[in-house]
């Protein structure tokens, strides 16, 4: 290419990163706004998103989630943004390792989730198990938590219904939960035995498993626009030497 073809192209990329990252900054700065109004002001969240929102809410902590995506988006988007802008090489190669460590950090959660999955289920067990004989039918928050979760994805426990052997709940009411019998009361151990409904963890699992392929095109999207990212920042950085 000749000098002014190879500057056009150089001046069309850095435009295109420049508006990239404008756009994952203002993403990243909705989102660090959107969870620290829910931080903040939770009962409005609650009164536009509904009741399900109240037990995603307490499971997942929805605010400080947002709020760290928000942050991270945020220095990714300014990091590529001004460094483009600014043509500065320190701005740019921080760029490229910022989302080089994000990069490696999602293939190896990858990994793990495919690889340790009956690791996950049994330390999922040994710590979830003990909350739900001590704190289901006790805790009203947690007991709420628990009766959105099986309704919703028609489970009963963790594993199944002897979860709840020897529980609280068990020897306050003398049954296990109507959602480990399709909703049948009084829910004893030979109902439960019939009906035989599974566990929440196999539950959400087998949901994971039959969507597997949107998740896998959403992963391989994002890894995609990061690997995309990662190459433009360094023909950006490796330009800037030549100029």
């Amino acid at each position: 290419l000749s000098p002014g073809a190879k500057m056009g192209c150089f001046t069309f990329i850095k435009v295109m990163m420049i508006l990239f990252n404008l756009a994952i900054f203002l993403s990243g700065g909705t989102l660090l706004g959107v969870g620290i109004w829910v931080k903040v002001d939770g009962e409005s969240f609650l009164n536009i998103f509904g009741a399900l929102s109240s037990s995603i809410l307490q499971v997942v902590n929805v605010s400080y989630l947002l709020i760290v995506i928000g942050a991270i988006l945020l220095v990714i988007g300014f990091l590529g943004c001004y460094g483009a802008q600014k043509e500065s090489k320190c701005l740019l190669m921080m760029f490229f390792s910022v989302v080089l460590i994000i990069f490696i950090a999602e293939v190896a959660a990858a990994v793990v989730a495919l690889v340790f999955t009956g690791l996950a289920e049994t330390l999922l067990t040994g710590l979830v198990t003990p909350l739900l004989k001590e704190k289901y039918g006790e805790d009203a928050t947690f007991t709420h938590i628990w009766n959105v979760t099986m309704t919703e994805v028609h489970c009963c426990g963790l594993n199944n219904y002897t979860d709840f052997n020897n529980s609280y709940f068990y020897e306050t009411h003398g049954s296990y939960p109507s959602q480990c019998c399709d909703m049948r009361d009084p829910c004893n151990s030979t109902l439960a035995a019939e009906t035989n409904v599974e566990g929440c963890f196999k539950q959400i699992l087998h949901e994971i498993k039959t969507n597997a392929g949107v998740a896998g095109g959403v992963a391989a999207g994002i890894a995609a626009l990061e690997i995309a990212a990662m190459a433009v920042s360094m023909y950006l950085y490796c330009r800037l030497d030549e100029k």
